[in-house]
């Protein structure tokens, strides 16, 4: 047979190693024309690197810093606002108090102002006064995000008109109370009623049982005057109808007299683990009058005559839409996380550096940082700080770009991107807070600094606006629908436009030279650590659609899912990464000097590097990886880590924390640790504070313990 006549593609097939070649070439050159965005590879040489504070700074900062700025030097020049390392539950509510109406009326700060206009800086604020006590910024939080944030969203004109200067000017302090004893991620199983009675032309709150009643209601056991109420709403007029869960502005107290109003009783919910300058309250409601214009009517209105209208055709999509208007309480939550994450880690870089312990036989001792197990324990931390860093302030960008467009893309993007950030940076924050006690040894566990404080205060931020592991499965929920609108030739929205391509791409056969690749520069290209993320979020989205499918045919849709949960949030956990990433190399390549660009090359790269060693079984259980790419990826971020050692100062350096905000002796900036018996002369004014503290707590420490007991004893008893 004449050769120019013969099929290539008979050859192949007759001849193997014909086709593997084929296939390693089509690994290595884009066949298919597609025009793909290339990540470029930095440079990544291993030499010293020039790591400038103020460079590093300037792209950390954000837009608002003078306003942060401005916060810092008003507490600064206040130390009667400032929060003592002990203090009592009650008089640590006052402080409180008196902070956020210092901030307010004092400083001329209004928050609430850029929750209607400008949530950036809103959330500037948030950061930085958590940064002064985590318990002012919950209970701002409460105030402006959650009570003055449900007027603005769930409300119409007549009740921004009636109660927005308020709000803003602390006269009307408000509640969010939705939360019930029996009911906190459930809210479509709220007990509470608000029925309709069209002869008065009112709803008439109620808490049918005990377990109905909302708990855990942030400004309720002392200042509140105000609640926004979650509740059933009943129209007795279309048969006892339950239209499902509104929202209802409900007087607690009196304006003037500040006395419980009738109908409603109030209990503290006492001492709790962390955040005490929160006043968190129990309301219960025994036919509670309120007028029918107290009703937040945006998606959902009664007439005088019953008659219920909405422009929204069901009930769980008027129950979206509700929930949906409220996410700017996790957006805010995981931005003030990464401002905690800072502040651990500030300090416990600081106190690893100065802090010597051991060394070479006859000479000096040396750095507990230059110890491997110390890198291990704070480097990759550090990393993932900065990573945090840059995928926060995204995720607040596409809020204020949501809030301003209501484009439904932007909408939904946010909504999910807010939880996965949520849960992800906050456990992450509640691990390394525990971590960096523990990696300063017995000074880490002193009070004064820090470390305890902060993980008992951030210990909640897992729970509240949303627990964890059922954000979590709203993220794994989200990829199911994406998976198939895939299939259905769908479009994708913004966060997971990979997908598209992960179908196609990553759900193939591994690349057979790529898996084996052990170099520096090829495990330093993002484009193989976006890959490598990508890679494992999409095998197991199609394996949690396969695994789901087939167990719905016996186990029903609940069962179903509840048989591969933790395959979903392990889904869930891995895209929420791969976004981290993607928008971390994002900055990395978008910052304009090089001597900053290559440290945030660095940091990246360890972060990366870290999470993949984190993972490797799954990498080697699918031939992702061989065993000596492996080696190669663990031996890397060993080195990597050591490199980051030696910029940490400067990295923590540009986190741009104040003294007067970390506070902690062992984590100034002026090294009190390390300078001629500062840390002594530091303990020495905290123990003299100390003994004030006791001694005035002597005077009533009797009389307030009886107090506190009669309390507990009338609540149980009312109860």
């Amino acid at each position: 047979m004449d050769s120019s006549n013969r099929n290539p593609t008979t050859d192949e097939e007759d001849q193997p190693h014909l086709r593997r070649i084929g296939r390693i070439s089509s690994h290595l050159i884009h066949t298919d024309g597609s025009d793909q965005h290339q990540l470029v590879p930095l440079p990544c040489a291993r030499k010293p690197l020039k790591a400038s504070v103020s460079a590093l700074t300037e792209v950390m900062k954000g837009k608002h810093r003078d306003l942060q700025e401005r916060i810092f030097d008003f507490f600064s020049s206040r130390p009667d606002l400032q929060t003592p390392i002990e203090i009592l539950k009650d008089d640590h509510r006052e402080l409180c108090m008196r902070q956020l109406s210092g901030i307010v009326r004092d400083a001329g700060i209004r928050p609430f102002q850029y929750v209607l206009d400008d949530p950036e800086r809103y959330f500037a604020v948030l950061e930085a006064v958590g940064g002064v006590d985590m318990s002012l910024g919950i209970k701002m939080g409460v105030q402006y995000s959650l009570w003055g944030g449900s007027v603005i969203n769930l409300g119409t004109q007549k009740h921004r008109d009636k109660y927005l200067d308020g709000i803003d000017s602390l006269e009307y302090l408000g509640c969010f109370a939705m939360t019930e004893l029996h009911h906190g991620s459930n809210v479509q199983g709220l007990q509470t009623t608000a029925t309709f009675d069209p002869i008065t032309d009112e709803f008439i709150i109620d808490t049918p049982n005990d377990g109905a009643i909302k708990w855990w209601i942030g400004n309720a056991a002392v200042h509140g005057k105000f609640a926004t109420v979650f509740a059933k709403l009943i129209l007795p007029t279309e048969g006892g109808a339950d239209m499902g869960v509104h929202a209802f502005i409900v007087p607690i107290r009196d304006l003037k007299t500040h006395q419980v109003l009738p109908g409603i009783e109030i209990h503290d919910c006492g001492h709790k683990i962390g955040l005490n300058g929160v006043d968190n309250g129990a309301l219960r409601f025994r036919s509670v009058r309120i007028p029918r214009d107290n009703l937040l009517n945006r998606f959902g209105d009664v007439s005088p005559d019953g008659k219920y209208t909405s422009g929204l055709s069901t009930t769980n999509k008027r129950f979206a839409a509700t929930l949906g208007e409220l996410v700017g309480g996790r957006v805010g939550l995981a931005y003030s996380s990464v401002g905690v994450l800072k502040l651990a880690v500030t300090i416990a870089v600081r106190y690893s550096l100065l802090r010597q312990q051991f060394g070479p036989p006859k000479q000096p001792e040396i750095s507990i940082l230059d110890y491997q197990s110390q890198q291990h324990k704070l480097m990759p931390m550090l990393a993932s700080t900065y990573a945090f860093h840059f995928a926060t302030k995204y995720l607040v960008e596409k809020y204020s770009e949501m809030k301003k467009s209501h484009d439904e893309q932007v909408v939904g993007d946010v909504h999910s991107l807010s939880a996965g950030l949520k849960v992800y940076v906050t456990s992450y924050t509640a691990k390394s807070l525990s971590i960096c006690r523990e990696a300063c040894g017995g000074h880490g566990y002193a009070a004064v600094n820090r470390f305890g404080s902060l993980r008992n205060d951030h210990d909640i931020f897992q729970t509240f606006e949303g627990d964890n592991t059922v954000l979590l499965q709203q993220v794994a929920g989200d990829l199911l629908k994406q998976y198939q609108e895939k299939f259905k030739g769908g479009t994708l929205t913004v966060t997971w436009n990979y997908l598209r391509e992960s179908m196609n791409k990553y759900l193939s056969q591994p690349n057979p030279v790529i898996v084996r690749w052990e170099g520096e520069e090829h495990l330093r290209d993002p484009e193989f650590q976006l890959d490598a993320f990508r890679y494992r979020t999409s095998r197991l989205l199609q394996s949690a659609a396969l695994r789901l499918r087939k167990h719905m045919k016996t186990l029903g849709g609940f069962g179903a899912w509840n048989r591969c949960l933790n395959h979903l949030l392990t889904l869930a956990e891995s895209h929420i990464e791969s976004v981290i990433l993607a928008k971390f190399i994002d900055a990395v390549q978008s910052c304009p000097d090089k001597d900053t660009r290559a440290v945030l090359k660095l940091v990246c790269d360890l972060y990366a590097l870290d999470r993949i060693w984190n993972d490797i079984g799954t990498y080697r259980n699918v031939d992702y990886v061989t065993p000596n790419k492996a080696k190669a990826i663990h031996k890397l971020r060993e080195y990597l880590s050591f490199q980051v050692k030696g910029v940490a100062r400067e990295l923590v350096e540009a986190f741009d924390l104040p003294d007067d905000v970390t506070r902690a002796p062992i984590g100034l900036q002026s090294g009190a640790y390390a300078q001629d018996g500062s840390l002594t002369r530091a303990m020495g004014l905290f123990s003299i504070g100390l003994e004030q503290v006791q001694l005035q707590d002597n005077l009533k420490g009797l009389a307030t313990q009886k107090r506190a007991l009669h309390r507990l004893i009338q609540s149980v008893t009312d109860f």
